[in-house]
């Protein structure tokens, strides 16, 4: 199971693949270098949305080539208007930008400065979608798919919604508003005009698709395809989704996807994010960790480390908390106790995961 993706987009799964012969009969589970770009390149996933009618925010492409009227395109444009470096740039290739001259600066800056090196020598300019942001998981063998599961991530660094983005600072699913009437227009709009697009196209694909997707006053848009599960939303929808992951993968392998059952654990599920004083700017690393009765929340390791026996904080985001409730409420509040008994230096983390959601 690959889970970054810039290996899946530099063809790991080709490579394997290539290689499962002799003593490795493997199975992988990732898309192939070309299904990959479906998120390793901006326009590709913008193009192959056109060309199989999924709804997505208008938008245009440019170059160095066309610098010129991509400047024209930006000063005619409504505000706010959406940059984003067609290659992948570590979550760093997408700004919006507020006003004309910003986004003006920004586009030179990806274009003739190469901010993002080959990663910004195309551009794809959009619309602004207002709406709430959400995410729909898909296992997928490139012809039958399974739903796994959705989640909503809390993405600013402040509680309210503020501040500057992150890598996620936590997740809550089920989400109360992704209803049967949502999920119907998702699966029928989006889900399966991708799958059967993959097809048509011949793109080899045996993995997950992470659906980044805007909900729109009850109306679904594709923001972005992901070619993989995403930090924090795996630690919710994993935890929720009682059928058994493994048996999925060999259904995916035999060609017997369409015939799984995908059934769900009762309740809520919520993870809280811990991070790194300064992050997402400057941090420090190395302090000291103790983590006393966390009860029977999950715990997911991410930014630490083991220096001389000692559990110390070793990234921005340092641990996740995995907890289930009744309610949404409930498993951020058992998160919440949890991360009264986790302990370093600096340490933050979000009070308010699930705050639209309070009873």
């Amino acid at each position: 199971v690959v889970g970054p993706e810039e290996p899946l987009v530099k063809g790991i799964t080709d490579y394997l693949m290539d290689a499962a012969t002799g003593a490795w009969k493997g199975f992988v589970v990732g898309p192939s270098v070309n299904a990959a770009q479906l998120e390793g390149s901006k326009a590709f996933s913008k193009q192959f949305m056109q060309r199989h009618g999924i709804p997505t925010a208008a938008y245009a492409e440019f170059t160095a080539v066309n610098y010129e009227e991509g400047k024209t395109y930006i000063a005619q444009h409504s505000l706010p208007v959406v940059l984003k470096a067609d290659g992948l740039a570590a979550g760093k290739g997408v700004v919006i930008a507020e006003t004309h001259d910003a986004a003006l600066q920004c586009f030179e800056d990806m274009i003739l400065h190469q901010q993002f090196g080959a990663a910004s020598s195309k551009v794809v300019i959009e619309q602004f979608l207002t709406g709430i942001e959400v995410s729909v998981f898909v296992l997928t063998n490139g012809v039958d798919y399974q739903i796994i599961g959705h989640a909503k991530d809390y993405k600013r660094i402040g509680e309210g919604d503020t501040g500057l983005n992150t890598g996620g600072m936590g997740c809550v699913t089920p989400v109360p508003f992704m209803d049967d009437v949502f999920m119907q227009k998702v699966e029928v709009r989006i889900i399966q005009p991708t799958i059967n697009g993959i097809a048509e196209e011949g793109l080899v694909y045996n993995g997950f698709v992470f659906f980044g997707l805007m909900n729109v006053q009850g109306e679904p848009y594709v923001i972005e395809y992901n070619c993989r599960m995403g930090d924090p939303e795996t630690e919710v929808v994993m935890p929720r989704l009682q059928t058994d992951l493994v048996s999925m993968f060999a259904a995916m392998d035999n060609g017997t996807l369409a015939d799984v059952n995908i059934n769900y654990h009762e309740g809520a599920f919520a993870t809280v994010m811990a991070v790194s004083g300064g992050y997402p700017g400057d941090y420090a690393k190395g302090k000291t960790m103790q983590i006393g009765d966390t009860g029977s929340s999950i715990l997911f390791h991410a930014g630490t480390a083991l220096k001389e026996n000692t559990l110390v904080t070793n990234g921005g985001r340092v641990i996740a908390v995995t907890s289930k409730g009744n309610s949404i409420p409930e498993a951020v509040n058992t998160s919440a106790k949890a991360l009264e008994n986790i302990q370093f230096e600096g340490m933050y983390y979000r009070k308010d995961i699930g705050y639209e959601f309070a009873d």
